[in-house]
Parts: C-alpha cells; sequence; structure tokens
C-alpha cells in the first residue's frame, strides 16, 4: 500500500471515534486512491495511443528519413550485436590461425544496444499481436 494511504488510514483511526464512520472514511480514502490511479492509466493509455498514430503516419510517408528511421536503428542494432558476438571473438583468432597480430578490437557498449533492441523487439511484439488478433 503507498505510504500516504496507510498514513491516512492511522490518522483516520486516530481521529473518528465512531468505528463505522471511522469504516466509512477508510473506504472513501481508498475509493479516492483508487480513482487517482485509474485516472494515470487512462493518461498513459491515451499517450500510448496518440503515439501509436504517430508511429502509422511515419511508417506511412514515402519520405525514407521519417519512415526509414526505425528499420535503421534495428539494423544498428543487428549489426552491433553480430559484431559482438561473432566477430569480436572471432577476429583475433583467425588472426592468430593466420599467423598474422592485431590490435585489440574496440568494445561495443551492449547496454545500449540492448535497451535499443528490446525496445523495438516489444513494440514489433505488440504488432505481431495486433496481426494475430486480425486488428490494423
Amino acid at each position: 500500500m503507498i505510504p500516504i494511504i496507510e498514513a491516512g488510514l492511522a490518522i483516520i483511526d486516530k481521529l473518528i471515534p465512531d468505528p463505522v464512520a471511522r469504516q466509512a472514511a477508510k473506504i472513501r480514502l481508498i475509493e479516492i486512491q483508487q480513482a487517482g490511479q485509474l485516472a494515470e492509466l487512462d493518461a498513459t493509455l491515451k499517450l500510448a495511443t496518440g503515439q501509436l498514430e504517430v508511429n502509422k503516419v511515419e511508417a506511412a510517408s514515402p519520405d525514407r528519413f521519417v519512415s526509414g528511421w526505425r528499420p535503421a536503428v534495428g539494423w544498428v542494432c543487428a549489426g552491433g550485436f553480430a559484431y559482438v558476438t561473432l566477430l569480436q571473438p572471432l577476429l583475433p583468432w583467425l588472426a592468430h590461425l593466420a599467423g598474422g597480430t592485431h590490435e585489440p578490437l574496440p568494445n561495443i557498449p551492449t547496454d545500449v544496444l540492448l535497451t535499443l533492441l528490446l525496445g523495438m523487439l516489444g513494440l514489433g511484439g505488440l504488432r505481431t499481436a495486433e496481426k494475430i488478433k486480425g486488428t490494423a
């Protein structure tokens, strides 16, 4: 429970001696809290719905700089993970097999790539769910 609600309930216990009135005040306090949470959820839903509409307009744009930025970010993430998981460990080994030497390869911060990729995959998962349900 939220600390401010707990404090409110404790204050109600101390200020209202009548058990029926005390219970009614506690119920009203909890209703107010729930109404605030529902309003917050509604605002979040409206914000997400608005963003989805913006995404649809961007995706339908013929301008590559408007509609192509999401695929570009996806390819950058895919290229970064290919480098980190395949090239970075294999290139030194291949250089050693070939008898050569190599400089240390640069590290890519995978936490940034993961943040981008997981966000994009989450949105992709929602779109897949829409397709399965047959909604636009």
